[in-house]
């Protein structure tokens, strides 16, 4: 058991249209809706502000697997996403760790909160990002190591 590793971390909810995120304190107690970005060609550079501003030693993407476990097309559109994003951040950790039922999770408490489906459409994808990222950190704590799969680090020469 490594125990929990200290640092803020990055929650990244990779959507078609929009890329939620989310960062928790270093110490991992609480995860805080932080932007949506607008998915296109600038959101790996808004991103790559977002974990230099706040110093992220670690981004955690959530992966879209389907109830079975399997990969969709959503989930090779996280990987490359994930993969994009340890290119332009190098010196950062990427973990990319199971988001199922994260979006149903964040739509049922935003609907629970008094908000529409057409008033969330702007942070749903922060909040989802919020609990996944939250499962993380929590899961990490309890299990004394790192949820999810790393992506292999590229240290620039």
């Amino acid at each position: 058991m490594t125990g929990f590793r200290r640092g803020v971390r990055l929650g990244i909810d990779v959507g078609k249209a929009r890329v939620g995120v989310a960062r928790c304190d270093p110490d991992g107690m609480l995860a805080v809706p932080v932007e949506t970005v607008a998915r296109g060609d600038m959101s790996i550079t808004r991103i790559t502000e977002l974990a230099r501003e706040y110093g992220a030693m670690e981004i955690v993407v959530g992966l879209p697997l389907n109830m079975r476990g399997d990969d969709t097309l959503s989930t090779t559109d996280a990987r490359d996403f994930a993969a994009a994003l340890g290119e332009a951040l190098p010196d950062v950790g990427i973990r990319l760790v199971d988001e199922r039922l994260s979006t149903v999770s964040a739509h049922s408490a935003l609907r629970q909160s008094g908000r529409s489906q057409k008033q969330s459409r702007g942070i749903v994808d922060q909040v989802a990002a919020v609990v996944f990222l939250q499962h993380a950190v929590d899961t990490e704590k309890r299990m004394g190591a790192a949820p999810g799969e790393a992506l292999p680090q590229r240290k620039e020469p």
